[in-house]
């Protein structure tokens, strides 16, 4: 078991954060975004950045090798739609896409929005870190709303 501390200062004690996430043990803060039959988005559950979507296989695997040619068809239309989403609601114009295989949880992609507030730190695959740790850590209410806000914009355009 490993503990997770979530962006709302819950913890959670799970095994696989993505299966926990994924099968409705653990409820993301603002609930599930859109799902497929193969795949799960949601608000990252760490870090308080409006339109940070992760995307997580229902299935447990670790690489993009081990989708099925179903579950792979299924992914990059639902990663499609979720971007045409970010753009059209939350005027998302640039995202940093990332997914790797040594996580601790299993397959999924993270959908990283790009503010201009976020340049300040660079423009390269170095700067995400140092973002999501600044979004944690100075995290405040008005945060906290346009997340939940940009959580029920997605989820309205997503489920039409």
């Amino acid at each position: 078991m490993r503990t997770i501390i979530l962006s709302n200062g819950d913890t959670v004690e799970v095994d696989c954060l993505s299966c926990a996430l994924t099968s409705g043990e653990v409820e993301p803060e603002g609930g599930v975004i859109a799902e497929t039959e193969h795949f799960h988005a949601h608000q990252d559950v760490a870090y308080p950045i409006r339109g940070l979507v992760i995307v997580a296989s229902k299935r447990h695997i670790k690489g993009l090798d081990e989708l099925t040619e179903q579950e792979q068809r299924d992914y990059i239309t639902f990663i499609t739609k979720i971007r045409k989403a970010q753009r059209k609601v939350l005027g998302i114009e640039n995202v940093y896409y990332f997914y790797n295989e040594d996580t601790t949880h299993h397959f999924h992609l993270w959908m990283v929005p790009r503010y201009d507030w976020m340049y300040e730190f660079g423009r390269s695959v170095e700067s995400v870190r140092p973002v999501l740790l600044h979004a944690r850590k100075n995290k405040n209410e008005w945060d906290h709303t346009k997340v939940l806000e940009g959580i029920r914009l997605l989820t309205e355009v997503l489920n039409e």
